[in-house]
């Protein structure tokens, strides 16, 4: 995308379908819609993660199986984490989404059950590594990743579950987690709940249809869609709006999966 005018008509482009699809009616039908059953803060995160972690396939199976694993916990996965019993984990034992079973999901748990008894919220996970002045949240979400492996006994093949930007991974899902978190607006999506975090050090999540509908728009050249691939539309992403360039998701994501068809400025 070159020029001022086609930047112009991108930035208006972009704008129209982000004001489109940050709306309420957005919620019911996305993943983002398993925390939005909470009104407890740490519920919330708790639940939103496990949401966000098993966000890749089809939405609706994503949010029955984020629906079947809460209703396990009582949907109450706070106390869950923090007061279960050997007799509530072994009910546990049979759940699975794709290849996530159930001992990641016990790590999962053993996680926040050390951090919480520490913190009152997620939050200091992502930030304890990040310092003042970052311009991304890379940082955060390296440091988050050696934090949550820092237990005891970790299988091997639950490592594969959580994303860092050390292995040159995009970090799809964690980067849509710290967006339901961090940002803030009247839209009423995301829950802006976390404020050591700005939304300008958001990274854009790069979801398929975000890839598609970004190349599409020739605002994402790289062919691989790894770290800086994220980096690379996230810093274009900027130039639109520097304090709040994750907003831009919902009109990325939202063309792509809504309309399903290729974008045409107007």
């Amino acid at each position: 995308m070159k020029g001022a005018r086609q930047k112009k008509d991108l930035k208006l482009f972009l704008d129209q379908k982000a004001d489109l699809y940050n709306q309420v009616s957005f919620i019911n039908d996305d993943p983002v819609s398993i925390p939005h059953r909470f009104t407890r803060k740490q519920d919330i995160e708790i639940a939103g993660f496990f949401a966000a972690i098993f966000s890749w396939g089809n939405r609706a199976t994503i949010i029955n199986k984020s629906r079947e694993l809460l209703n396990l916990m009582d949907n109450a996965p706070y106390d869950f984490c923090l007061q279960h019993t050997a007799i509530d984990l072994k009910k546990i034992l049979a759940f699975k989404h794709r290849t996530f079973n159930a001992t990641d999901l016990l790590y999962f748990i053993d996680f926040f059950a050390m951090h919480y008894r520490k913190h009152p919220s997620l939050e200091p996970a992502f930030t304890h590594s990040m310092n003042p002045g970052d311009p991304t949240v890379e940082n955060g979400l390296a440091g988050f990743y050696e934090y949550f492996f820092s237990l005891t006994d970790i299988p091997a093949r639950t490592r594969k579950h959580i994303a860092s930007p050390a292995k040159n991974s995009s970090c799809k899902r964690i980067n849509m987690y710290l967006r339901w978190m961090v940002r803030s607006d009247e839209r009423g999506v995301d829950f802006g709940i976390w404020k050591n975090i700005s939304p300008a050090q958001l990274i854009c999540p790069l979801d398929v249809h975000v890839i598609r509908v970004a190349r599409q728009l020739g605002i994402l050249q790289r062919a691989v869609p790894d770290w800086q691939a994220a980096l690379e539309l996230t810093a274009f992403l900027r130039t639109l709006d520097k304090e709040d360039p994750v907003k831009y998701d919902f009109a990325l994501f939202g063309t792509g999966v809504m309309e399903n068809k290729s974008p045409h400025l107007a």
